[in-house]
């Protein structure tokens, strides 16, 4: 199983400097190999392999693409093959794609050491620092918040520069399957330990078991975003005092990113700690976005980044997470499966057929629990009651078990 770990970095004025000539080095080599790739015949483009052949050509034509490590011009070459494919599968799933750009210094953030050319010293530093060092540019302390395990290899480190100016480091790990938890058997999953999740309007997260999840509150969050553009709005572009305001705004967009990560960090961390099973609707976030009602609070809940940390989280615990089609969850009702069209506003579920009432997004909940039940090849499960008894607070969720229903409140103003 492969994943990451994330530390902020703290390098001292020398070493930020060399960072940054890499990475400028390593953007320089990025458009290079773009070049490349784009003046080449159409019938004849450079693969990969071809291109890392090309490198100590290179380096011999323009020295300072001798300043990068071998791995680390290797990943540079990577990255834009990678960038390459992601365009062609966008094309061929019916995107109006163009072509790779030029990166500009303001794009070009990160730089990836593949292998070598990098060091991590976890007894250096003291209580929760240590040191990283990358080749040709030296060592740093990180905030060691969260050890390497040990039965983790490291197989790649990434530095970043963020928008805010700050430096970051990332850890591709890699487990051996004998360490990762492996899934209940399929046969095991009952109504009991499987839920079914709906991302809804009125509620964050709204389960088949009758819990709910409020949305978080980010108002004074974007009221600092607001607060900080206007200001930005007033500063003579180009100038220091822009940059600096630039800085701010940056920050105040990374502190909403970070509280809205930090939310769904929880909440997955509690449904896979909780349930055996967790079935989710895959949505089309794309075409959510689109429509215009709403669309500020659809980008808060990030709903791809959602299922993408609930299949992270399962994999690290051992839950099986199943993405059940969506269209139809809110129209069918989860007792008798006769479908009835609802506007955006009726938040209740009455059944004309059979009678059964429960919220909106309790019913849409209980037929994605149902759909992927059936996906499994596991019949229908039996009814559960429905009821709202819980909603998590960003402070609360963390003093309170992830294996027991977080107390009823809501997150505070």
């Amino acid at each position: 199983m492969e994943y990451s770990h994330r530390y902020h970095a703290y390098p001292t004025q020398e070493v930020a400097e060399g960072l940054e000539h890499h990475l400028n080095v390593h953007r320089q080599l990025y458009n290079h190999v773009r070049w490349d790739y784009t003046n080449s015949p159409e019938d004849d483009k450079p693969s990969e392999y071809d291109q890392n052949n090309k490198l100590p050509e290179w380096k011999r034509t323009w020295p300072v693409f001798a300043e990068t490590h071998s791995k680390a011009a290797q990943a540079t070459v990577a990255r834009f093959h990678h960038n390459l494919t992601v365009l062609s599968e966008l094309k061929e799933k019916g995107y109006n794609v163009g072509r790779l750009k030029r990166q500009a210094p303001t794009d070009y953030r990160s730089v990836t050491y593949n292998q070598s050319g990098f060091d991590l010293d976890e007894k250096r530093g003291h209580d929760k620092d240590a040191y990283v060092w990358f080749s040709k540019i030296g060592w740093m302390k990180i905030r060691y918040s969260r050890p390497i395990p040990d039965h983790a290899s490291i197989k790649e480190a990434t530095f970043k520069k963020e928008t805010t100016g700050e430096w970051f480091i990332t850890f591709s790990l890699e487990t051996e399957d004998e360490h990762v938890p492996e899934k209940p058997a399929v046969e095991s999953l009952t109504a009991s330990n499987s839920v079914g999740i709906d991302l809804g309007i009125l509620n964050y997260v709204h389960t088949s078991d009758g819990k709910t999840v409020d949305w978080i509150d980010l108002d004074d969050e974007y009221d600092r975003l607001r607060h900080e553009q206007r200001k930005l709005s007033r500063k003579e572009h180009g100038s220091n005092n822009y940059e600096k305001q630039r800085q701010e705004v940056a920050k105040a967009r990374r502190h909403i990113r970070r509280k809205v990560l930090d939310y769904q960090h929880k909440i997955t961390t509690w449904l896979v700690k909780t349930y055996d099973a967790v079935f989710v609707e895959d949505l089309n976030v794309k075409e959510m976005l689109e429509q215009s009602h709403n669309a500020r609070n659809k980008q808060d809940a990030a709903w791809r980044q959602f299922i993408t940390l609930l299949e992270y989280k399962a994999a690290l615990y051992g839950t099986h997470v199943v993405q059940v089609e969506a269209r139809g969850t809110t129209k069918e009702c989860a007792s008798c499966g006769v479908e009835t069209a609802k506007p955006i506003w009726v938040r209740e579920h009455s059944c004309p057929s059979c009678g059964f009432e429960t919220d909106r997004d309790a019913n849409a909940a209980m037929n994605v629990l149902q759909r992927g039940f059936a996906e499994r090849g596991l019949g229908w499960p039996e009814s559960t009651p429905v009821e709202t008894v819980a909603a998590t607070d960003t402070d609360r969720f963390e003093s309170v078990s992830a294996s027991h229903v977080i107390e009823t409140g809501s997150l505070p103003s």
